[in-house]
């Protein structure tokens, strides 16, 4: 465990909100969310290095958290049944398809399918002769703690000219239309980074059609890159979080664009909505879950003082998120949360 005495008491939420998906807001006053006032679980909720993390629910109560590889796992796996106590759990992904040599298998997302399955989008090296560059795999199991098995001959999505293809995230719309979002690793090679969209067939195995570019790197915040899309429907409008800056340092953070389709257009709101403060630098790479009728974020943060360090790393943290149609609220990194997200 990480032995901290840093303390931080709820602090003002970053309220951000857009008129229109076609313009953009000045960010509005900062406002707290409503909270019970007392300590009810402490951050990091992982105390390790987990990065990219994201959470499910399964069909029995209980929640599972995926993430980067490390501790020998492909994808690191780790089962809770409250959210803020996490058992680790064995390797979601233990063997990798033979077009890759794995050693680098991140930012994995699971989705349900149509028929039960449970379906895990992630990234690892593309096969030898498309250059050492990162692709997107998509592998299957029968139940969301795996194990998964990615029985294809290819990568799903693999920009060979554009530095290669990572952090998929599935979203899946109230139409039921399902879509893929990814980034194209462009700041590898020199080059922009766009998050795009494709559709996916109901399956959500396949792809249709031609993707969409949709945002990249313009914002002064934002550095030479964007990454890590995920998506979030709220009354007929599209919310599609971000990262954006050098994930190994202070600047990275988390902003948000507005649209009114899946497919967009997306404006950004142009200050992040997550940032570094006092109890944790680099805040990003999220994904937001619900717990009845409230959204939580969870993502990877540094300790203040071990930016960029192999430890502890990247810990997971929990912060409450509110989305309507107009507006964006994020709790910041809260060391002594005073809220629990089950009671």
């Amino acid at each position: 465990m990480i032995t901290t005495t840093r303390r931080q008491l709820m602090a003002a939420m970053i309220l951000t909100g857009a008129t229109s998906a076609g313009c953009s807001a000045a960010p509005g006053p900062q406002e707290p969310i409503p909270s019970g006032g007392t300590v009810a679980f402490t951050n990091p909720v992982v105390d390790t290095d987990v990065p990219d993390p994201m959470i499910i629910a399964d069909d029995d109560g209980g929640w599972w958290a995926f993430a980067t590889n490390g501790d020998g796992a492909n994808i690191q796996t780790f089962r809770s049944t409250d959210l803020v106590t996490w058992e680790q759990a064995p390797d979601a992904l233990p063997q990798l398809p033979a077009w890759t040599a794995g050693g680098d298998v991140w930012a994995p997302e699971v989705a349900r399918a149509d028929d039960g399955r449970w379906l895990m989008y992630y990234t690892t090296p593309a096969p030898a002769d498309r250059g050492d560059i990162q692709c997107i795999g998509l592998a299957t199991a029968d139940s969301p703690g795996g194990p998964y098995v990615d029985s294809s001959d290819q990568p799903l999505v693999c920009e060979t000219e554009d530095g290669g293809s990572i952090d998929a995230h599935p979203f899946t719309a109230p139409d039921g239309n399902r879509y893929l979002y990814w980034k194209n690793d462009g700041n590898r090679i020199g080059v922009d980074t766009w998050i795009s969209v494709q559709r996916l067939d109901p399956s959500g195995t396949e792809l249709v059609g031609e993707p969409t570019k949709l945002i990249k790197q313009d914002q002064p915040w934002e550095g030479s890159l964007v990454e890590a899309p995920f998506v979030v429907e709220a009354s007929g409008t599209y919310w599609l979080f971000y990262s954006a800056n050098a994930y190994d340092s202070a600047d990275y953070a988390v902003g948000v664009a507005k649209g009114s389709r899946p497919t967009g257009p997306f404006a950004k709101l142009p200050d992040p909505v997550l940032v570094s403060n006092e109890a944790a630098a680099g805040p990003g790479h999220c994904a937001i879950f619900a717990v009845g009728d409230q959204r939580w974020m969870v993502y990877h943060a540094w300790p203040p003082d071990a930016v960029g360090s192999s430890f502890p790393g990247r810990t997971m943290w929990l912060s409450e998120v509110e989305v309507s149609a107009d507006q964006v609220r994020v709790t910041p990194p809260t060391v002594e949360y005073p809220t629990r997200p089950i009671s």
